[in-house]
């Protein structure tokens, strides 16, 4: 009977952890190298969608992929009357699935993001060198999370419109 109630209980243990996973904003507010993604993502009204959108991918630019921008950038972009071109470079890092790595092509291949027209499109390669979205470079690939996948990009991209 003691057995048995142990393996009740570690089976309830081990659901609830599975059941508590984290979501995308969850996990990269743990890494701690997202803070400027962070902050862009609440500025935009975005982190609730990130956090509770099912089947996302997300091309996730480092702080210092942010750092890379032209100096006064980001605090241009994080002003309120910025916010629907802050929205558009958001969801031009964001997929409407899930992509593991592993189902990524060799070669180029175009996906489509969440921004709206135009100029919605990635061009992601995979090769022996690594992959690619568009001009940056996939530093850490497939971190899972409750509601999506994320890919660490080196690179912020900016949509051409």
């Amino acid at each position: 009977m003691h057995k048995i109630l142990l393996a009740a209980t570690a089976a309830l243990c081990l659901g609830a952890a599975s059941a508590s996973a984290a979501n995308v904003v969850e996990t990269a507010q743990a890494a701690g190298s997202f803070k400027t993604l962070i902050a862009a993502a609440q500025a935009a009204g975005l982190a609730d969608a990130l956090a509770t959108t099912k089947n996302i991918t997300v091309f996730a630019p480092t702080d210092e992929a942010f750092a890379k921008l032209p100096a006064g950038t980001v605090e241009t972009l994080l002003k309120p009357e910025n916010k629907d071109k802050l929205v558009a470079i958001l969801t031009y890092h964001v997929l409407p699935r899930e992509l593991e790595s592993k189902q990524m092509l060799a070669g180029p291949f175009h996906v489509r993001t969440l921004k709206a027209k135009p100029d919605r499109t990635l061009t992601i390669s995979k090769s022996a060198g690594g992959v690619t979205v568009d001009n940056a470079k996939v530093v850490k690939a497939d971190i899972m999370t409750d509601n999506g996948v994320i890919h660490v990009i080196d690179t912020v991209l900016i949509p051409s419109k």
